[in-house]
C-alpha cells in the first residue's frame, strides 16, 4: 500500500464516505485534533509511569480512533461505519479512574500552573490540546450534528487528563506550583 495517494495535492481531502472537503473543514480540524491528542497520549505513555496509567491510556487511544473515525463520517451516512461506539460507559469508566486518583491527591485550594517535570508537562499539553478538540467538536456539531456521548466524552477526557498529570505530580514527586495572582491596590 502506497502512503502517498497525490488525491490531496489541490488542498482537499476525503471524508469516510468519499465526499471532497478542503482540508481546513471544521470536521477535518476536529478530526485532526484529536489525532494530535492520541499522539501526545502516546508520548504520556511512553514514559515512566504506572503500568495501570498506561493501560488506561492506550483504552483511551483505541476510543480516539474511534472518535476520529465518527467525526470523518457525515452524519447521515454514519451507518457505514462497522465500528463500536462512544457510550455512556466510557464516560463513566473516565470518571471511575479520576474517583480514584483524586482519592490519593491532597485538596486542590488554587489554580495550578503546568509543569514541575517533563511527563507532567507532556500530560498537560495532552490536556489543552483536548480543550481545543472539544472547542472544534463543538463548532462542528453547531453546524453538523456530533453524538452527544462523543461530546460528553471529550470533556470528560480533559478532566481525566488534568487529574492524570495532578497524579503523576504526586507520583513522581513533582511540585505543584499554585496560581496566586499578586494583588492590586
Amino acid at each position: 500500500m502506497k502512503i502517498y495517494t497525490k488525491t490531496g495535492d489541490k488542498a482537499t481531502t476525503a471524508l469516510f464516505t468519499g465526499k471532497r472537503v478542503p482540508k481546513h473543514h471544521i470536521r477535518i480540524e476536529s478530526y485532526g485534533t484529536i489525532d494530535e491528542l492520541n499522539s501526545f497520549l502516546g508520548l504520556v505513555r511512553d514514559q515512566d509511569i504506572d503500568s495501570h496509567s498506561k493501560q488506561i491510556l492506550a483504552n483511551i487511544q483505541n476510543k480516539l480512533f474511534t472518535v476520529g473515525a465518527i467525526l470523518a463520517t457525515e452524519p447521515k451516512k454514519d451507518n457505514r461505519l462497522k465500528i463500536p461506539r462512544i457510550h455512556s460507559e466510557d464516560i463513566e469508566a473516565l470518571e471511575r479512574e479520576m474517583d480514584l486518583m483524586n482519592e490519593e491527591l491532597p485538596e486542590m485550594t488554587h489554580f495550578i500552573l503546568p509543569g514541575g517535570h517533563i511527563t507532567v508537562s507532556y500530560c498537560h499539553i495532552a490536556r489543552t490540546v483536548c480543550r481545543r478538540g472539544e472547542r472544534m467538536i463543538s463548532y462542528l456539531h453547531e453546524n453538523e450534528p456530533v453524538p452527544e456521548t462523543l461530546l460528553a466524552y471529550i470533556n470528560r477526557l480533559s478532566d481525566y487528563l488534568f487529574v492524570l498529570a495532578r497524579k503523576l505530580s504526586k507520583d513522581l514527586q513533582a511540585d505543584e506550583v499554585k496560581w496566586i495572582p499578586e494583588k492590586m491596590d
